[in-house]
């Protein structure tokens, strides 16, 4: 989002409140994707996100932020836009690969199952192309005068990234490594209830415990439907501030 000012030109000194409570967001958003060790802690998360950007159409009010808004900006946001519904729609179709082997387990249908695995396959190189995509956006989300809608897009992409990742079944950094090395962590047999949400049924289905498996399932498809939810949420938001920035552009 191109504001070509450092936040000391875009802003003056005595902070408005509404730069303030921009901040205050951003760090606690920064703050808590930090933490982001389950689809539950994603769900608040992805809630700080739609936050941030409703601060940001307060700051849009402010007349010396609209002087610096520029078409590149709408651009970007036209980006982030896609990224959103590209990650949203990744995330609807592991709830949907999830639920059809819930139903395989419940049927004892072995051919099915099978098909989940193929499915959570073809997925990992969904998920796997998609971030690398939004790796080259985090890049030129990065600049050394970083202004707040700069700020903003970086958390914003980084925190994407980090859901994909983990939907992938490995921590952020790790999506960088080999598929082989990827392959080799999926092998493990072993059952924690500390581990990847998606690694575990992995893991159920390997060690065949298939009561456990059907009710880990269960809470997985209640909290990705909320995920789901709240990435809808932060995703109309993100175009009403595209329409906030159309606007000054136009006036």
């Amino acid at each position: 989002m191109a504001l070509h000012h450092s936040r000391s030109l875009s802003f003056p000194s005595a902070s408005h409140p509404a730069v303030s409570h921009f901040d205050e967001s951003l760090s606690r958003l920064r703050s808590s994707e930090a933490a982001c060790s389950s689809l539950s802690t994603f769900n608040a998360t992805i809630n700080g996100l739609r936050n941030l950007y409703e601060s940001i159409d307060d700051l849009l009010l402010l007349p010396h932020i609209q002087q610096i808004v520029s078409e590149e900006c709408v651009d970007d946001y036209i980006n982030l836009l896609d990224a959103c519904s590209s990650v949203k729609d990744l995330i609807s179709l592991a709830k949907q690969n999830l639920r059809e082997l819930l139903s395989a387990i419940r049927r004892k249908d072995v051919q099915g199952i099978n098909a989940y695995l193929a499915s959570r396959k073809k997925l990992k190189k969904m998920i796997q192309k998609c971030l690398k995509k939004l790796r080259r956006s985090s890049v030129s989300a990065t600049s050394e005068n970083a202004s707040m809608l700069k700020d903003a897009e970086s958390v914003a992409i980084s925190l994407l990234e980090s859901l994909l990742s983990y939907t992938l079944g490995v921590k952020m950094q790790e999506t960088k490594s080999s598929w082989s090395s990827v392959s080799k962590l999926m092998q493990s047999k072993k059952v924690s209830d500390d581990e990847n949400e998606f690694n575990k049924v992995d893991s159920l289905l390997q060690v065949n415990q298939e009561n456990e498996l059907v009710n880990h399932i269960k809470e997985m498809d209640s909290s990705i439907q909320v995920v789901e939810e709240e990435l809808e949420s932060v995703f109309r938001q993100l175009i009403k501030t595209r329409v906030s920035l159309l606007n000054i552009l136009n006036h």
